[in-house]
């Protein structure tokens, strides 16, 4: 066993750990740099990197070559220089000439943090969208409004990682639906409002574990049924009278059956894992995958890999990888990958087409680089210096034996380095501390600035048929954290036509209560409550739910 050099908690390095590390050791100028046992736990890596990922706080500022006004992942103040995606994909610059000298008088990590600090980064991380300003980490996005870590998504709003879908509001980790609202965590669904870990519905509403049903309310673990409330079976007649009395047009009504609902939800079986059509794995959220551990959030065709958070399909042989694109392998403590990359080990955003590329970030279709960063089509290069292969091969194992002197090599970045506040990152939501712990760990926070600017004030009517269209012109304030926040034409529009009343929270605070409704990462040892098999659970003992095993909870489905 280790101890965590931060937490100071054990954690173990098994010998296939150790296999892997050497595996995936890169070989330069035909000398191999084995990669060191972790220093940290599987936790404070994921926190470590996390912490370089801002994707949903977006801030009003200039692009320092042009002065033109942006909606970007960065704030004005933020350590970094930024330009607009559109001139940095240009060849207005060049990254090359940012290029330095490695010195040996100084560690790596001070000559990167200097670097990354001066050469020009893209406002936002966003592949052909059209009329989606306010959104990040997209690709192929249409008509757009704070939508992120989204892929294939049109006329949708404040949605995080809906891929393939359409007319979504309010959504989190939703795929292949149309006219979702509120829905975590669930697939194929249609006009459905508050559905969570399902797939295959339609026009149901207030749904948890179903399975291809339609018409149905407040109703848990069904599979294929139709006009049920609470699991009971009424006629269509019935049905639609009981729905209407609930008046779910009203804030009311809408937020009583809500209320409900979630209480309600207590009292029916839940899953262990919703591990899906996978073999030898552990952790939550993993679909039709195999030998995958210590696993969150795990797309389909994954294989031979640890510790991971929220990767796309076809991932293979990586460990502590977040974020990470479709159809890699051997990666390593890297934050954000592109599609087809291999061999890539300590960067961040590491895109499309990468090989070869170790402690570096935001890099497109590079290889064969070393300590680079925002750099195209580029090989052979360090500090965005340009060398030839031979030059490379010689200077990089030195850099590398400085590294091992100065305790870096193998170490991902350190905290200190992100050019975001922590508490604006992935990890303060997987690791959420007090401003006064980051303090003391010399890591940043950003206070939330609440706007003392007068505006009249607004009483939203109840019933979503009693609300005008100049409430797309009010500043309305945030029931939960007191900040102003806005509906914009398309929402308003959205919700007369689905008769859904107007949300009296931020897009902030109703993405916090969207992350309670998923399973966590953390795993916990207890027994199935039907038949006393010891079981592994996203679920604590100590939580009121009634957890099943799968076989249990297969029988269980109605």
């Amino acid at each position: 066993m280790k101890t965590c050099n931060q937490c100071q908690s054990s954690f173990e390095v098994t010998e296939e750990d150790r296999r892997f590390y050497e595996k995936i050791s890169p070989v330069i100028g035909g000398q191999t740099f084995l990669i060191p046992e972790p220093t940290l736990c599987s936790d404070c890596r994921l926190q470590r990197r996390l912490a370089f990922r801002n994707d949903h706080h977006l801030y009003e500022r200039r692009c320092d070559q042009s002065g033109k006004r942006l909606i970007s992942m960065y704030p004005q103040e933020a350590p970094v220089t930024v330009y607009d995606k559109d001139i940095w994909w240009s060849d207005e610059w060049d990254p090359k000439d940012y290029g330095r000298e490695f010195d040996f008088n100084r560690s790596f990590f001070e000559q990167y943090g200097e670097l990354i600090s001066e050469v020009p980064h893209a406002h936002t991380v966003i592949l052909d969208a059209e009329n989606s300003l306010y959104t990040n980490y997209n690709g192929f996005v249409r008509n757009c409004y704070l939508c992120f870590a989204g892929n294939h998504l049109q006329d949708s709003l404040y949605c995080y990682n809906a891929q393939n879908s359409k007319d979504c509001v309010d959504c989190l980790f939703v795929y292949d639906s149309e006219l979702a609202y509120e829905s975590v965590h669930s697939d194929q669904l249609y006009n459905t409002v508050y559905a969570l870990h399902s797939k295959n519905c339609s026009d149901s509403m207030f749904i948890e574990g179903c399975t291809g049903v339609k018409n149905c309310f407040m109703s848990f673990n069904l599979n294929n049924k139709e006009y049920c409330i609470l699991n009971e079976q009424y006629s269509k007649e019935e049905y639609e009278k009981r729905i209407e009395s609930y008046q779910l047009n009203t804030y009311f009504g809408f937020k009583r059956a809500l209320d409900y609902w979630l209480e309600v939800r207590k009292n029916y079986p839940k899953r262990s894992n919703y591990n899906l059509m996978s073999e030898d794995v552990s952790g939550e959220y993993i679909l039709q995958s195999k030998n995958c551990h210590e696993a969150y959030i795990v797309a389909k065709g994954s294989q031979d890999s640890k510790y991971l958070f929220s990767t796309f399909p076809g991932l293979k042989d990586s460990y502590d990888c977040s974020f990470s694109g479709e159809d890699i392998s051997f990666f390593y403590e890297c934050m954000g990958s592109g599609a087809k990359g291999t061999e890539n080990l300590f960067g961040a955003l590491i895109l499309d087409g990468c090989s070869n590329v170790l402690y570096s970030q935001f890099m497109f279709n590079s290889k064969n680089c070393f300590g680079c960063s925002n750099m195209r089509n580029a090989q052979y290069c360090i500090l965005n210096k340009q060398y030839t292969k031979e030059e490379y091969e010689v200077l990089v194992p030195k850099i590398i034996e400085h590294m091992e002197r100065m305790g870096e090599w193998g170490e991902f970045f350190p905290i200190s380095m992100s050019p975001y506040a922590y508490n604006k990152t992935v990890a303060f939501e997987q690791f959420p501390l007090k401003k006064s712990q980051l303090e003391q760990s010399g890591w940043n926070w950003e206070d939330q600035h609440i706007s003392n600017k007068a505006h009249e004030s607004y009483d939203i009517p109840d019933d979503i048929n009693d609300v005008s269209s100049d409430i797309t012109s009010a500043v309305l304030t945030c029931e939960g954290c007191g900040k102003s926040y806005r509906i914009i034409q398309q929402e308003y529009a959205y919700y007369l036509k689905r008769q859904l009343p107007i949300p009296r929270y931020c897009f902030d605070c109703r993405h916090q209560a969207r992350l309670t409704l998923r399973n966590t990462r953390k795993l916990y040892d207890r027994q199935c409550d039907k038949c006393g098999v010891e079981i592994q659970t996203s679920y604590a003992p100590d939580r009121p739910e009634t957890v099943y095993c799968e076989s249990c909870y297969l029988k269980e489905v109605y």
